[in-house]
Order: structure tokens, then C-alpha cells, then sequence
């Protein structure tokens, strides 16, 4: 690695020692105390890289004003990245694993549970012969998403404040909780923040900059059933689990994530509790175009009526509760950040794809909330389980492509 990759590096390690997993279950903000006390590690470093007006909020928000150098016009830029991490696998005693000048070939996470990582199975790899690869041992997340963007926005503004030839606007930092359980960031204070635009610096593969999203909603079925001894329920009983599953199997094989790619949406039921009393389904809607959206919603409401006079005896409920929508059409609308980051990718020489991602960052609901947030690369791969893997060239690169973007935005 050279001196930039290591530095970023190194922070990231510091970073990831500590578990900040969120928790969907919890009602607490943020979810898990874990959360507010990396910010307050995080609040005391932002002091020493150049950071004013440091703050972590009641919510455990921490943000930070690194100063214009220049008196000339400039927006104020905002760069965004979360501190959680996902509750699908452990972020505890994560611990990673350099592999230094990648070959092209066979990649060992965990040797002892047959746990590698190929060419063939992870086609990305293939564009990184010569990088450093970093993995976990196999036990853990490795939990690039996201605190490797975080640690590419804490050393750019050391970098700049060392380097005061660059001239820059003001940049504003935020580090955010709970973006994983896509709850944390409707409390984000937007215009106390005051940013022009922003950035989340929390995608994936080089060169993917994510300007558009999925519409998203939770879906709850909450059955309440007629439960009796099963030697007498014939025309009697109404069985929560049965019905549960039945909903399940009802809907339509090709609108499942497993059946569905690019710009298609997808229903994904994802938990289900209960027993012959009642039962709780829960689930998630997801698709890109809002009509189709509404559409899907919909059939879920058509999905629940029909259930109902398939089983008169039980008492079906439906709920949905919004999580984030499109920012696709707001930037749009306010193009700034969006021409300031593709003058930059390609002032830096990477290839990118603008794509609508098969997820939703905090930046969708930032853009909605009024502040443009394209989501941009952060260099890693496989997030949210033990394959999680980035490469430290692609980690540079965003760093350089922010740089860009602080450089560029004076007038």
C-alpha cells in the first residue's frame, strides 16, 4: 500500500474494533448505546484533523465544519457516512485480513471452513490484479459498509487541512446512526446542518454512483386466529402459522429478490412470529418506478382480502410504514452535485455507471428531506456477511474523487 492507502488503513482498523452493530427491534435512538459511543471517539479525532464546531447531538449524530481556505464563492459540500453496522452477521472482534498485490487468482478468508473468494465467483475481483484486497477472518463482517467511508472523509480532511494550497469551501461532515435499519437518519437535523448538497459515501463497486433508489415501505400482516384442540377443529379452527405461510406462497414467484434484478422491484417477507393464538408477518416492498410502487402495495392489500374470505374465522391486518422514496427526479432538478461528481470521476480517469440502487441509502431520504445526496463508491464488496471484501485502490480513488469535488466547487 502507499502512505494514502495505509493511513486510511489504519483508521479503518481502529474504526471497525469497535461494534457498533444496529438493532431493527430496538425502539431506543439510536438503537444500541454502542452507536453514540464511537461518536463521541469519533468527535474527539474530528478536533484533530481540522474539524470546527464539532457536535454529537442528542440522537448521537456527530458533525463536524471543516473551513473554507478561500474567500472565494463556494457551495457548503456535505459528505455523509453511518457508523452502524448490519445486525445479518457479527461486527464483533472483527479482524482483517490484508492480502497485498492481488493475483487474479484464489483469495483464503477462512481456510479452516473452506471460506475463499474467486474470480469466478466474485467477478469484480477481477478488476483488481495488483490491489491490497482486504477481507475478515471469516467470523465477522468486515464492515467496510461503512466505516471505510468514514475513514476516507476523515483523512481527506486531515490531507486538506495539511495542504492549504488546495483551496476548498466549507465541508460539513456528518457521521450517522442507524442507516441500517433505515430509521436513523429521519432525525437528522437537515437544516441546522446546513449543507447546499451532499454526498453519502457508502457504495460499492468503483465507479458506481448510486442517483436514484427504491421506493421502500415496511409490510406487517398482523393474524389473529381461533385456535381449539386440533382432535375438534375441523370447521372451527383458524391457524395463524397456516395462514402466515399461505400469504407467503400467494405471492407472485417473480416479484421475489431471488427472481429479480436491475430496475425490478420485489416483495421480500423477512420475519415471521407467532403461534395458534396469532401470528406477526413482516416484510418489506421495494420497486424503483412509484406507480409500479403503489401497484405493488396494492396487491398486498388484494393479497390480504383474499385471505380473509379464504379464512373467515381469523382476523387479518395489514400495515405499511414508509422507510424512503426515489431521489432519482430531485437531482434532477438540482443538478449541482451531480455535475460537480461526474466533472470529478472523470478528471480522475474512472469509468462509472450512474445506477438506481437495489437499496436505499440515507441519502434518498436526505434528497426527499431537501438536501441532494447522491450515494457514491466506497470500494467495498459483499457487504453485510463474512465475503465482505474491499480493495484499497478503489478506496483511494473515492478519496481523490472527493478531493476533486471540495476542489472544484470554487468559484
Amino acid at each position: 500500500m502507499n502512505p494514502l492507502q495505509q493511513k486510511i488503513y489504519d483508521r479503518f482498523v481502529r474504526y471497525v474494533a469497535v461494534d457498533t452493530t444496529s438493532d431493527p427491534a430496538s425502539t431506543a435512538v439510536p438503537t444500541t448505546p454502542s452507536q453514540i459511543s464511537f461518536a463521541h471517539k469519533l468527535a474527539a479525532e474530528m478536533k484533530t484533523v481540522g474539524f470546527t464546531d464539532v457536535e454529537v447531538d442528542e440522537y448521537g449524530f456527530v458533525t463536524g465544519l471543516l473551513p473554507a481556505n478561500t474567500d472565494k464563492k463556494a457551495p457548503v459540500i456535505g459528505l455523509f457516512a453511518h457508523m452502524d453496522t448490519v445486525c445479518d452477521y457479527s461486527g464483533k472482534n472483527i479482524r482483517p485480513r490484508l492480502h497485498p498485490d492481488y493475483d487474479g487468482g484464489k483469495i483464503t478468508i477462512n481456510a479452516d471452513k473452506k471460506m475463499f473468494l474467486t474470480p469466478e465467483t466474485d467477478r469484480s475481483l477481477k478488476l483488481c490484479v495488483g490491489d491490497t484486497i482486504v477481507t475478515a477472518d471469516g467470523n465477522s463482517l468486515l464492515a467496510g459498509d461503512d466505516k471505510i467511508g468514514i475513514a476516507v472523509i476523515m483523512t481527506l480532511a486531515e490531507y486538506l487541512t495539511a495542504h492549504p494550497e488546495i483551496k476548498h469551501g466549507p465541508l460539513k461532515a456528518a457521521f450517522t446512526i442507524d442507516e441500517e435499519t433505515g430509521t436513523g437518519i429521519g432525525y437528522f437535523d437537515v437544516e441546522k446542518f446546513g449543507a447546499d448538497f451532499a454526498y453519502t459515501v457508502d457504495g460499492a463497486t468503483l465507479g458506481d454512483i448510486d442517483c436514484g433508489n427504491f421506493n421502500a415501505d415496511t409490510v406487517t400482516f398482523r393474524i389473529t386466529g381461533k385456535p381449539c384442540h386440533p382432535g375438534s377443529a375441523k370447521g372451527f379452527m383458524a391457524n395463524p402459522v397456516r395462514i402466515a405461510a399461505d400469504i407467503v406462497s400467494s405471492w407472485p414467484e417473480d416479484k421475489l429478490p431471488e427472481t429479480t434484478d436491475g430496475e425490478d422491484g420485489f416483495v421480500l417477507f423477512k420475519d415471521v412470529e407467532g403461534g395458534l393464538d396469532s401470528a406477526v408477518l413482516k416484510g418489506i416492498v421495494r420497486e424503483h418506478d412509484l406507480a409500479k410502487f403503489e401497484e405493488f402495495k396494492k396487491m398486498l392489500e388484494a393479497l390480504a382480502e383474499e385471505k380473509r374470505r379464504k379464512y373467515p374465522a381469523a382476523k387479518i391486518e395489514i400495515e405499511f410504514k414508509k422507510q424512503y422514496r426515489n431521489m432519482r427526479d430531485i437531482l434532477k432538478e438540482r443538478p449541482q452535485a451531480m455535475e460537480l461528481l461526474e466533472a470529478a470521476l472523470q478528471e480522475n480517469h474512472v469509468q462509472y455507471r450512474l445506477t438506481q440502487a437495489r437499496g436505499g441509502t440515507d441519502g434518498a431520504q436526505l434528497t426527499l428531506r431537501g438536501l441532494p445526496t447522491p450515494n457514491i463508491f466506497a470500494g467495498y464488496e459483499n457487504p453485510h456477511g463474512p465475503y465482505e471484501w474491499l480493495s484499497m485502490t478503489w478506496v483511494e480513488k473515492a478519496f481523490h474523487v472527493l478531493e476533486s469535488i471540495a476542489k472544484n466547487a470554487v468559484k
